[in-house]
């Protein structure tokens, strides 16, 4: 049994063999309907248990697919459904109900320390949906996305990122270490990454650069990533953040210093980005999105340690 929480704590060797088989099962499966079952069926008879404490579209959407698609069933659990968010019921005590019904638990969440108490008292993998700090599965998938359409390891690729320091950004850097590529990050001063973080990706040989400026962040990159300014449940000073990072929009001009790059986003959208990218031929969101599920299969098989 293993767990899913952040990438920093998984090895270069798993991170990369989830991909190759994400790649394998991909292919595999051209011409089949979505929800017919790769012929291997490896999770048979195996429940996947998950709990939004956030909005989730495609995680949600992505993670039922790929459980059924290995032949498993799902069951979506609501937080205002339960005990636990009435506060009649621990936390471990529903870990430990949770473990006994279900064979794997993927959480949404809006608390680190329900993590860390979920991870202790699980006796079932547990993955992390979404977490203040980290947001694992999806920059797990981009990297499959940016493999398959650049047809190069991220490796010798040069990724920008240009926005808000978010959770999303937090996993980039901790995938930028472990997969070794170059990082640009493009942010107004005062929205720069922790400093813990920077420090142990600089402890880590880390290739990354901060810029305060977006034209110099996106110079001649391969990829160009981007997210909401304003983060899901960010209690912010909502008009004053938008101007701040006024000159941090992706738009035309931006990509015109990167002509050669692809435009990926984790969605859903704001005035982050423009309409002439998002719906431009470099932009690849909706295969970033499509490609969600098969990397969420291949996760699956590596909790349950049954990657090939």
């Amino acid at each position: 049994m293993k767990h899913f929480i952040n990438l920093r704590d998984i090895s270069v060797k798993d991170l990369k063999k989830i991909i190759s088989d994400a790649k394998r099962r991909k292919a595999q499966r051209k011409n089949t309907s979505t929800l017919d079952p790769d012929k291997d069926k490896p999770l048979e008879g195996k429940l996947l248990i998950q709990m939004f404490e956030k909005s989730s579209l495609r995680t949600r959407l992505s993670f039922y697919i790929a459980i059924k698609q290995l032949s498993g069933g799902a069951l979506t659990l609501r937080p205002d459904e339960l005990h636990l968010s009435k506060g009649q019921e621990s936390l471990v005590d529903t870990a430990k109900v949770i473990s006994t019904f279900g064979n794997a638990f993927m959480l949404r969440t809006d608390s680190e320390k329900k993590i860390d108490i979920l991870k202790k008292k699980m006796t079932i993998p547990l993955i992390n949906g979404l977490s203040p700090n980290n947001h694992p599965t999806q920059i797990l998938s981009d990297i499959f996305t940016i493999e398959e359409i650049k047809k190069k390891s991220i490796s010798k690729l040069q990724i920008s990122w240009i926005g808000d320091s978010n959770n999303v950004l937090n996993s980039l850097i901790e995938a930028s270490v472990k997969f070794s590529f170059k990082l640009n990050i493009g942010c107004p001063k005062n929205y720069e990454p922790s400093k813990k973080l920077l420090k142990w990706a600089k402890q880590n040989n880390s290739k990354i650069k901060i810029f305060n400026d977006s034209k110099k962040a996106v110079l001649n990159s391969d990829v160009v990533f981007t997210d909401k300014v304003i983060s899901m449940n960010d209690k912010v000073n909502r008009n004053k953040k938008l101007k701040d990072f006024k000159k941090f929009q992706v738009n035309s001009n931006l990509m015109k210093n990167c002509k050669n790059a692809i435009f990926l986003h984790c969605l859903p959208r704001g005035s982050e980005v423009t309409d002439e990218v998002f719906l431009s031929k470099q932009s690849k969101v909706w295969e970033q999105a499509l490609n969600r599920i098969y990397v969420q299969k291949s996760i699956l098989l590596y909790c349950f340690g049954k990657l090939r």
